[in-house]
């Protein structure tokens, strides 16, 4: 089974962490190891480097290829813009069929992962990942959906509708596929993870190269003229002009909007599991998927907490003593070039801070 890895994405709901130059993805948020570093290790062993293919965007290529010299270069997909992510499969899509070995390439099982996601279950995590690759070989759907076992009612997390039991394959149960619901409501979460009818979203699935490419075909015909444009040129000396020259053309589109809201229940199945998977896209996120207790804190550096309760502070300064008293809630985030203090309630507001400081004289920060 071949393996892609998206990251591409810029993170700016991390800010001061993920940066413009270095997003969340290449960063040690967690440990000592970036995410995108964890991603590839939890694959490699099972599925091989040789099988394993990254997409990012061409300013990261080279930051790819230091974190993780043991991808092949030629499987860096790099990005000259930034589309959306109907684009960025649709171009890996078209890399994964140039280098196939067999004539029966687009039938191949691939599964499509991201980099910015933390796991601690990853036995369980291959489990799935292997039952999922042995019920599209046996043609029991044509694409899996791979979801994280819910821990309690996450409305910052897409849900996955489960349809009855449809069978178990070396004791894994596999299931109908009902829907997507991306962030529902808290009291529709809470309603969802009570009644055991959906699970968490983790963006994971398993398909085919040709499946994927069909729907492309069938639901974005203009997306997929212009991609096929470019596959066509993939090993070939115009393939960089042409991915320069008609990639930026790509209608900006979610994969789901592209593909994935036009799947027929009866093509797909979800498998889910404990995985301990947790999606970090904010700082407050990232404070819940260490420790989701209200009364913890999360902490990294040199820091000293007085009276403080629910809170992430993070120092990246060794020499200095970061110091929060008498909060709750806090997020406080100390850089060397910058600061962050921002209450839980108010992380929608980081985004849009960053984004204002494009094209300002403090854009060098974002």
């Amino acid at each position: 089974m071949k393996i892609v890895i998206f990251a591409g994405g810029s993170g700016r709901r991390l800010w001061p962490i993920s940066r413009q130059k270095s997003p969340k993805q290449f960063e040690p948020i967690i440990g000592e190891k970036s995410t995108v570093q964890l991603a590839v290790a939890r694959v490699s062993a099972a599925y091989g480097r040789d099988n394993i293919f990254i997409s990012t965007n061409e300013n990261y290529v080279d930051i790819v290829r230091r974190q993780l010299p043991e991808i092949p270069p030629n499987h860096i997909i790099g990005e000259p813009t930034r589309r959306d992510l109907a684009a960025a499969v649709g171009l890996a899509m078209g890399h994964l069929a140039h280098a196939a070995d067999s004539a029966d390439h687009l039938s191949e099982p691939v599964a499509i992962l991201w980099s910015d996601n933390y796991m601690d279950q990853v036995d369980n995590f291959l489990t799935v990942m292997q039952t999922a690759e042995k019920l599209l070989i046996q043609k029991k759907a044509k694409l899996l959906f791979i979801g994280e076992t819910p821990r309690f009612a996450n409305e910052n997390l897409g849900w996955i509708g489960l349809g009855t039991e449809k069978g178990r394959l070396d004791g894994q149960p596999y299931y109908g596929f009902q829907s997507l619901t991306y962030r529902p409501a808290l009291a529709a979460c809470r309603r969802m993870f009570a009644e055991g009818t959906h699970v968490w979203n983790t963006g994971y699935f398993v398909t085919t190269v040709g499946f994927v490419q069909s729907q492309y075909q069938q639901h974005q015909p203009q997306l997929w003229q212009k991609l096929a444009q470019i596959e066509a040129t993939i090993g070939q000396e115009a393939y960089q002009q042409t991915l320069h020259t008609v990639y930026p053309q790509l209608e900006v589109m979610s994969f789901d909007d592209a593909v994935l809201q036009h799947i027929a229940p009866e093509e797909a199945l979800v498998l889910h599991s404990e995985m301990g998977w947790s999606d970090p896209g904010t700082l407050y996120a990232l404070k819940e998927a260490i420790n989701p207790s209200p009364k913890a804190n999360v902490t990294k550096g040199l820091v000293k907490l007085v009276e403080v309760a629910d809170s992430l502070v993070y120092n990246y300064e060794q020499e200095k003593l970061l110091a929060v008293v008498g909060v709750d809630g806090l997020i406080v985030v100390n850089t060397e070039d910058a600061i962050l203090v921002v209450h839980k309630d108010q992380i929608p507001l980081v985004k849009q801070m960053v984004d204002g400081l494009d094209g300002t004289e403090l854009e060098e920060f974002s």
